[in-house]
Formats: structure tokens, sequence, C-alpha cells
């Protein structure tokens, strides 16, 4: 599960450093690393929550 929620995230990433979503916050190329912290939270409730349930 988390290979599939972190292949989209990279993406982004990728995406945001040639050409910058434009949405508050991500505005300019340096912010990637704010996708990058949003994948991380993802994946650690993903991760957590797998635990829980299992």
């Amino acid at each position: 599960m988390t290979k599939w929620i972190a292949l989209p995230l990279i993406l982004a990433m990728v995406v945001q450093v040639i050409k910058p979503f434009g949405i508050m916050g991500l505005r300019r190329r340096s912010d990637f690393w704010k996708v990058a912290l949003i994948a991380f939270a993802i994946w650690t409730v993903d991760l957590l929550v797998r635990d829980l349930l299992l």
C-alpha cells in the first residue's frame, strides 16, 4: 500500500520542481520540500492505520 502512495507523491515532487503547482504555499520550485513533508505525513498515517487494523 505504501508503494502505491509513494509513487504519486514522488511524481508530485518532480512536477513541482519542473513546473510549480501555483496553489497557495506551492508557488516556487523550491517548495517541493513541502510536498515531501506531506508525503511523509501520509506515509506515517498509512503505517499507523495499517498497524492498528492488522
